[in-house]
């Protein structure tokens, strides 16, 4: 049987996967490990994108279909080049190169606007993680019973939530793209407000054996909205 891994968002919980892992329970064999700091796991000092994704694959002795969403996802891409004996294929939900804008990079938030929310998680993180969920999941057909399934919160200590947003905001992936060669699947909804669908097309043309399906009702969680696909 085919070995998936799935990776979660920033903020989120390996729960968010249930819904898809019901799906597929029956065609493969399902890992939904925890990112560092979440659930009580331990968290690399310093916090870094390097550090998280050697530390989620340090013990994987075989090649694996890495599945990720959102932060996951940009997670997943990096592990794809720095690892590629481990990872021999991704499914990427809701991926970008980069969260935010940056020079030539319009395809994303603010600078101003992820500062707004790390403002936000400091004074009250779960309140903020809340209208976060509501956020994504605005423009998205199934919306209700998306926040209703990812209603769930176990908030990681406040260091881990506040590094995970340093990741989205300093990660660029951009120059990396080209040098991923794993066939890689991105599934992205149509409707999706934090990244653009125009990210995910972006990636399908810059790496090399890549395919985009998109969801048209589906906004930032695709795989909860759209789980057959």
């Amino acid at each position: 049987m085919n070995e998936l891994v799935f990776w979660h968002g920033w903020g989120m919980r390996a729960a968010a996967w249930h819904t898809l892992a019901h799906h597929l329970k029956d065609r493969c064999v399902l890992h939904l490990p925890s990112l560092p700091g979440y659930d009580g796991t331990p968290a690399p000092k310093p916090y870094t994108a390097e550090a998280v994704v050697d530390m989620m694959l340090e013990k994987q002795s075989t090649p694996i279909t890495l599945c990720g969403w959102s932060l996951g996802a940009m997670l997943a891409l990096l592990a794809a080049h720095r690892h590629p004996d481990k990872v021999k294929r991704l499914i990427l939900f809701s991926a970008t190169p980069s969260f935010v804008q940056r020079d030539k990079w319009e395809l994303g938030i603010t600078p101003a606007m992820l500062a707004g929310f790390a403002d936000a998680i400091h004074a009250d993180a779960e309140s903020a993680l809340k209208r976060f969920i509501a956020l994504f999941n605005h423009n998205d057909a199934q919306a209700r019973s998306n926040n209703r399934e990812l209603s769930d919160l176990d908030l990681p200590p406040q260091p881990v939530l506040e590094g995970g947003l340093a990741l989205l905001r300093d990660m660029d992936l951009r120059a990396l793209a080209p040098q991923i060669h794993q066939p890689t699947l991105l599934v992205h909804g149509e409707r999706d407000p934090l990244m653009p669908l125009s990210a995910a097309k972006w990636l399908a043309a810059a790496m090399p054996f890549a395919k985009l399906d998109i969801c048209p009702h589906a906004a930032h969680a695709p795989f909860i909205s759209e789980p057959l696909l």
